[in-house]
């Protein structure tokens, strides 16, 4: 219930977002810098708008074929990723590539589904951004969009789909009679080697976005980005504590957060600047749906109903509503997540959304776990402000680092601890062609285990990865 708790929620990174959830200006207190034209390292090319004594350079740019160390050739659609400390001072990236549709695997192995394309690669950096290996570390998945790292060196992949042989087309309309295997799960990819392949099921057969891991209960806080649906917020309780069995391991419990006295609370819609809600959290009985079909003929359950299948356990039991949840982040307690067109006006019911609840420019929420407290942290007013947040990471000080995803100017964006909003990067990448690739979203951002470097993705089918320096601090990141 909304005024509860209030104690509680003075605490953690972002706490000053309390006085200005719903007041976002750009700062006024040091932390607004200038951003400037900065040649790539790589070639000279100006991709980025920098503040001033940054520098980058890109790499993996998939404009022109790229082949990893393995022979494979390296997908597009650079997403989620995480870095971990590698030998001699590099950097280990695991990299989600989010390609949707059914096709010939990539890469070496035997691969989940030998005919779903998506799936993770492991690159070794300097911490300026030059490649010293790379590799298949997962194949045979589909529309790996963001995940979470883990603090026994693992990424956790999501499959943003429910494709499968047992459902109907997607959006896309091409028939998934050729897939072999169920997606839509999550999967755990070591940060210096090959996953198993084998799908966390437990954890729920839905559009997964990202994870957030609380190393203090071993519990894994789940976003879903659904489209034209409500959205659900998860927590996957796994049997044993992960970091004392060192991996993630099936079998857990799947459940889906609920206000407490407020049945199907419409949380996507336009809150209040102090929203705040005492929640409870309740079971999901089928989280890993299988559904009826014939080999080789279209399957009777619609890509719709099959993507509503495990939320709507959720709703039936009282399971608040969001817009589009995405990025999600842990930090001190506390879980923070976006919902990327949050913040409009309110819908009847967990329906189609047509000119409802998605249409706000976003919120950022934090779920504090221990007094089992959601806050709203923050809502755009508007798209000039802050236009639809997706991938979030913290900084080594505690700063929020959001990247947009819209049709318009992309930024790179900080919050600081003391709720002010600032730009960090903006896209101005082109074509070899010369066409404008300006709203082409940014994703992925992580930062070395030193806070050296941001590292962050061009997500688009001529995806790239950025390598970025210099006085984070100056700045208040």
């Amino acid at each position: 219930m909304r005024g509860a708790a209030a104690g509680a929620l003075l605490g953690g990174p972002l706490a000053g977002f309390a006085a200005r959830a719903a007041h976002a200006s750009p700062s006024s207190d040091g932390f607004d810098p200038v951003l400037g034209p900065v040649p790539d390292l790589r070639d000279g090319q100006v991709r980025l708008w920098l503040p001033d004594g940054f520098q980058y350079r890109s790499f993996h740019d998939t404009e022109a074929p790229v082949t990893l160390d393995d022979g494979t050739r390296l997908p597009g659609r650079h997403d989620g990723m995480a870095a971990f400390q590698g030998r001699d001072g590099s950097i280990v990236l695991v990299r989600n590539h989010e390609v949707n549709g059914p096709g010939a695997a990539f890469g070496p192995g035997t691969p989940y589904d030998a005919m779903a394309r998506g799936g993770t690669t492991t690159v070794r950096v300097t911490k300026q951004g030059e490649v010293l290996e790379s590799y298949t570390s997962l194949n045979g998945t589909q529309m790996n969009c963001s995940g979470g790292p883990m603090p026994w060196r693992s990424w956790i992949t999501c499959e943003e789909t429910v494709n499968g042989p047992d459902v109907g087309a997607d959006f896309t309309g091409v028939p998934n009679t050729s897939l072999r295997q169920r997606h839509g799960f999550i999967f755990e990819v070591p940060a210096s080697g090959q996953s198993d392949r084998q799908p966390i099921t437990a954890a729920g057969r839905f559009a997964h976005e990202s994870v957030a891991f609380d190393p203090r209960e071993g519990d894994l806080y789940l976003t879903e980005d659904n489209f034209g649906f409500a959205s659900g917020f998860y927590r996957y309780r796994p049997k044993r504590h992960p970091m004392r069995a060192g991996r993630l391991e099936d079998g857990g419990r799947l459940q889906m957060l609920a206000v407490r006295g407020m049945p199907n609370a419409e949380l996507a819609a336009q809150q209040e600047p102090d929203a705040r809600y005492r929640v409870e959290w309740v079971d999901i009985d089928d989280p890993a749906p299988s559904f009826p079909y014939t080999p080789g003929q279209p399957a009777p359950t619609t890509n719709d109903q099959a993507l509503t299948h495990v939320g709507n356990q959720g709703r039936s039991l009282g399971a608040a509503h969001f817009s589009r949840l995405e990025g999600a982040v842990y930090e001190d307690g506390v879980v923070y997540f976006t919902s990327t067109q949050g913040g409009g006006a309110p819908e009847a019911g967990p329906g189609p959304i047509a000119d409802g609840y998605g249409n706000g420019s976003g919120q950022i929420w934090a779920y504090h776990i221990r007094s089992r407290t959601l806050k709203l942290a923050y809502q755009s007013p508007g798209p000039d402000t802050l236009d639809l947040p997706d991938n979030i990471t913290t900084s080594p000080r505690g700063t929020l680092v959001v990247c947009e995803d819209n049709v318009n100017d992309n930024y790179v964006r900080g919050l600081t601890r003391n709720g002010r909003l600032f730009n960090i990067a903006l896209n101005r990448l082109r074509s070899s062609g010369g066409a404008d690739r300006s709203n082409d979203e940014f994703a992925g951002s992580t930062f070395s285990p030193d806070g050296h470097t941001l590292f962050v993705n061009i997500q688009a089918g001529a995806g790239m990865t950025f390598a970025i320096w210099g006085p984070w601090k100056k700045i208040g990141v």
